[in-house]
């Protein structure tokens, strides 16, 4: 959890722009916009706080020598956005495939706006830290690299910070007092307004937007960081309330992308040559129940939503993540099952094989209930791939209740199981309760859940061994020239196989084409031979 720390001693009397600091203190020409909140700290106060305070106009890019001469004339606030394409950004993205797809919808509202993409946070006359908060380890990650620049501030006036994401969300204005160097806290909801809010930084002001808004179709074109694939955003938030999770607080409520704009947005993909494109949702089986009935004509669900999208040209294959139990029914099963450019890889976090844990967790499933859905999956598509998440050392876990945990994960055999120990999270109820369990005992149980999952997950490799599958290259693998990752219609939508091409072979070929696994390496990385 964030601590508080004192701020650092500065002397305002070295600070360039003293107008600008006028402006800021007196608030001129600085127009709140609905959904976020204009911090304005007067110099005095931040002088009494042992502070500093200063809001630079806009920026000079390190990267773009030829626009920019070495000695930078002050750039007046009234043509801040005309110096606009003479500026640099690098985006740190942290977390998971939400934030990766918010990233590139930031980058692609940058580069439509004369920005240039830097090549390290160093060369960045505007550093984006988009972050995750599921964890503790995570938001300590945060505060870390904005530490290694802040000090930026100090030398290069010009230099502007923002804090997006789940760890923005979660703590506001708190980040702001805490690294007073931070421009813009910039929750999730508010990634389309990125522009918007810099104009306001540029003159002067301090934002932090967190405020929950309706989310608006957003047309600029995302910077994707893969020519294959795709994320496509189809629900936003999360109406669970699990004890022990973060997501509904910093990322909102539930909403459902009208099905027109994700087939329009699959079908401009299709056109510029992508294949593979996976559906975002932090609970995605609960995508339409939010729609209204009079704009859509009935309500909506997952399956309809695939049945929809599933003839869009182009797009060979389609997945989607991340299912809860809970909502994941057969009727969803029986269309993957008969829909053929649907991956049969199912990602469904059990958390606990222990009763008494999931109702603690407020999963509102039981093991039974987990089973079944496992089972019928099965029944439908009987080499489905399945992975799924879970947590060990929840507050009160017993010894016997984690050995529940393994029984499950013994009677399903997992393709993959994402591990983590439990990690109190700020204003969610487990994070208060007595009963937490000692840091060496989760340590020692993790341990043990991840020799399980790697067990695992070697027998289920091994059943594609002499097997032809089709597969997609998604990317070369940048530690090795000769190395090419690559998924099945099976596996995890990350990047988790690599094969072995002799001179770069790959660029002769069709990304789709078969292989045969000759033998296996590891767990997840197997070789293939051309047929």
């Amino acid at each position: 959890m964030a601590m508080a720390i004192p701020l650092y001693h500065h002397s305002l009397a070295v600070l360039p722009f003293p107008r600008l600091l006028s402006l800021r203190r007196e608030g001129r020409g600085v127009q709140q916009r609905p959904g976020c909140r204009i911090v304005r700290r007067a110099i005095g106060d931040r002088r009494q706080q042992g502070g500093h305070c200063f809001r630079p106009p806009v920026c000079s890019s390190l990267d773009c020598s030829s626009a920019c001469s070495d000695s930078l004339p002050r750039v007046s606030l009234d043509r801040a956005s005309e110096s606009r394409s003479v500026c640099s950004f690098f985006i740190h993205t942290m977390g998971c495939q939400m934030n990766v797809a918010d990233s590139e919808r930031m980058a692609g509202l940058l580069l439509s706006h004369g920005y240039c993409a830097a090549s390290s946070p160093d060369n960045a006359s505007l550093l984006i830290l988009n972050t995750c908060s599921i964890r503790e380890k995570a938001e300590q990650k945060v505060y870390s690299a904005l530490g290694r620049q802040r000090s930026r501030k100090y030398k290069d006036p010009h230099f502007r910070i923002v804090v997006a994401g789940c760890v923005a969300q979660q703590e506001g204005e708190r980040l702001l007092r805490r690294v007073p160097e931070v421009d813009l806290v910039l929750g999730p909801r508010h990634v389309g307004r990125l522009l918007e809010l810099l104009d306001q930084v540029d003159q002067g002001s301090q934002i932090c937007a967190t405020e929950p808004i309706h989310i608006m179709e957003d047309i600029t074109k995302p910077d994707r960081e893969s020519k294959v694939s795709a994320w496509v955003n189809a629900i936003y938030g999360c109406n669970e309330c699990c004890t022990y999770c973060i997501v509904p607080g910093v990322r909102g409520r539930e909403q459902s992308r009208h099905p027109e704009a994700i087939r329009q947005e699959m079908l401009a993909l299709g056109q510029a040559g992508y294949r593979e494109v996976t559906l975002l949702g932090q609970n995605i089986d609960a995508y339409g129940r939010d729609l209204d009935s009079s704009v859509v004509h009935r309500r909506w669900t997952l399956a309809d939503l695939l049945l929809y999208i599933h003839d869009v040209p182009g797009i060979e294959r389609i997945r989607f993540v991340t299912s809860h139990p809970k909502y994941f029914t057969e009727g969803l099963i029986k269309t993957c099952a008969e829909l053929p450019k649907i991956c049969k890889h199912f990602h469904i976090p059990f958390q606990s094989g222990d009763d008494e844990i999931l109702k603690a967790m407020r999963r509102g499933y039981t093991v039974k209930r987990y089973l079944t859905v496992i089972e019928t999956i099965r029944r439908y598509i009987p080499d489905a791939s399945i992975s799924a998440d879970a947590i060990v050392g929840f507050p009160g876990e017993t010894e016997q209740q984690f050995s529940n945990t393994l029984k499950l994960m013994e009677e399903v055999k997992f393709d993959m199981v994402n591990t983590a120990a439990y990690s109190p999270r700020p204003r969610t109820p487990a994070a208060s309760w007595i009963n937490q369990v000692a840091d060496l005992v989760k340590e020692d149980r993790l341990h043990r859940i991840n020799k399980l999952v790697l067990e695992h997950a070697l027998k289920c490799s091994w059943r594609y061994m002499n097997r032809v599958e089709k597969i997609l290259v998604e990317s070369k693998n940048m530690r090795s020239k000769n190395e090419h990752q690559v998924t099945t219609l099976k596996t995890l939508p990350s990047t988790n196989w690599s094969m072995l091409l002799i001179n770069n072979l790959l660029e002769f070929l069709n990304p789709f084409t078969s292989y045969r696994a000759t033998y296996c390496l590891y767990f997840i990385t197997l070789c293939f031979s051309i047929i």
